[in-house]
């Protein structure tokens, strides 16, 4: 009888045995799993001593033997290993860049309370000589960001670089505002405050000396930042304009 045990035990661990027989001895016809042919392993046991022994075979032959108890989930695939966790983002890096500048709240005092609402100065480049600015509003921050952005979007406009820099000194007015920005060698970084700083740095300048001068409102700072970057020319275009080729200027 032993023997046969033993063997109704081989062949529950290569079936598909279940855990229910981890109790030794327990000769129910339900629980005798395991103990019956190497096909199907599904076999039942009968209530005499031979259940309890397909029980225990069952049991820890499916178990240890690769059945559901242990081995049977398998690898799970979709876990990452630590620190590989997908950020979210677009792999070949975003084609803009949004930057918010400036938010603004503003209440209007009813009957029944005070109403605020939000305005939101938002910055738009793609890094490689294209801008935009955008004032968006709404009643929640998120909605002034977004509609502010859309603006920005569509509004884009292109900007003469030169090396990673400007190719001449400019000087810009609005309203109070004055903004100065000179070339610098490579290797300077962007020298601006933060206002003029998100447009020169959403526009794709790397080396640049600047200075606001005059009002420091951020929506006059920033329209002034664009309006110097607009005037910008380079002396291919300026040549070009006035009919003459740069091989005979003889400049280099």
């Amino acid at each position: 009888m032993s023997e046969i045990n033993k063997e109704n035990g081989g062949a529950g661990g290569t079936g598909a045995g279940s855990g229910s027989g981890t109790s030794p001895g327990s000769g129910s016809g339900g629980s005798g799993t395991g103990a019956g042919s190497a096909s199907s392993g599904t076999g039942v046991g009968s209530a005499s001593s031979g259940g309890g022994g397909g029980g225990y075979g069952g049991g820890f032959g499916g178990g240890f033997g690769g059945g559901p108890r242990f081995g049977g989930r398998g690898n799970r695939g979709g876990r990452r290993p630590r620190g590989q966790e997908d950020s979210g983002d677009n792999p070949n890096g975003p084609e803009l860049v949004e930057k918010v500048v400036f938010i603004n709240r503003s209440a209007k005092v009813v009957k029944g309370g005070r109403r605020f609402s939000f305005s939101a100065l938002v910055v738009v480049g793609d890094r490689k000589g294209r801008v935009g600015v955008g004032l968006g509003k709404g009643s929640e921050v998120s909605d002034a960001i977004r509609k502010g952005g859309d603006i920005a979007r569509n509004s884009m406009i292109g900007v003469s670089l030169k090396a990673g820099t400007i190719p001449h000194e400019v000087i810009k007015r609005y309203c109070g505002a004055y903004v100065l920005l000179r070339p610098a060698s490579p290797g300077t970084g962007v020298i601006a405050g933060k206002t003029v700083r998100a447009v020169l740095e959403s526009v794709g300048v790397k080396d640049i000396l600047s200075k606001s001068l005059g009002s420091k409102n951020a929506a006059n700072v920033v329209k002034a930042t664009l309006g110097a970057l607009q005037s910008l020319r380079l002396r291919e275009d300026i040549y070009k304009d006035r009919g003459i080729s740069v091989a005979r200027s003889g400049a280099v």
